[in-house]
């Protein structure tokens, strides 16, 4: 089974290699000028945004018509998502502590700094990075796999409509800050790291069953 598993996960994450040139591209190109500057090193994390695209609207039906199991496809793509989030996280910390000392900037903004992950020490943030990306990239993943069903355009008009009326009014809007805190922008490193644990199961859980229902 472990042989299945690594030889799907390695066509899942070779179907990407349009956006880790694209990702290498935008990082190495994109230019922001001031005191204050955007690190380049954010910009590895379309890796963890753009993949679940592909392993969802591409790789489902190939692999299945290939022979593989809706188990081993699930499971491949969870083992996916921990590489390239540990991947992913590896790339960003290497430019927070390589690349970024080197701007001329009074100031250069890296998201594992904004997210507060830093105050914990280079190593810890890295970690709570990488339970991060790896909860992303299992939330897009479960968002992608129900698009064509009625309950998946149920839960986009949730999502539109918990931004929309909560953004407006300050009580249901600290509501909403509150929750980004848990899941974000924390420096309790054991609280962050449990709670993407705790949602990362969830989600796993809720993939399962939607792939179970799931037709070619």
């Amino acid at each position: 089974m472990i042989k299945v598993i690594y030889s799907i996960s390695k066509r899942l994450i070779s179907s990407c290699k349009v956006y880790f040139i694209v990702t290498l591209f935008v990082m190495l190109t994109a230019t922001s000028s001031g005191d204050t500057v955007l690190s380049n090193g954010n910009y590895s994390w379309l890796i963890a945004v753009l993949c679940p695209f592909s392993f969802v609207f591409h790789d489902f039906r190939g692999l299945i018509n290939l022979g593989a199991s809706k188990r081993d496809y699930f499971i491949s793509c969870v083992a996916s998502y921990m590489f390239l989030s540990l991947f992913v996280s590896l790339v960003n910390t290497s430019v927070y502590l390589l690349v970024d000392p080197l701007y001329k900037a009074d100031k250069v903004l890296n998201l594992m700094d904004i997210c507060h992950w830093t105050d914990n020490g280079v190593i810890i943030a890295a970690i709570q990075q990488m339970f991060f990306l790896f909860l992303v990239m299992l939330f897009i993943h479960v968002i992608l796999s129900i698009q064509e069903k009625w309950y998946g355009w149920a839960a986009d008009a949730l999502i539109l409509g918990i931004v929309t009326i909560f953004t407006p009014f300050a009580f249901l809007r600290n509501i909403l800050a509150e929750f980004f805190s848990f899941i974000m922008i924390n420096s309790n490193a054991l609280l962050h790291i449990f709670v993407c644990l705790l949602l990362s199961m969830v989600l796993s859980f809720l993939g399962v069953i939607i792939l179970r229902k799931k037709t070619m």
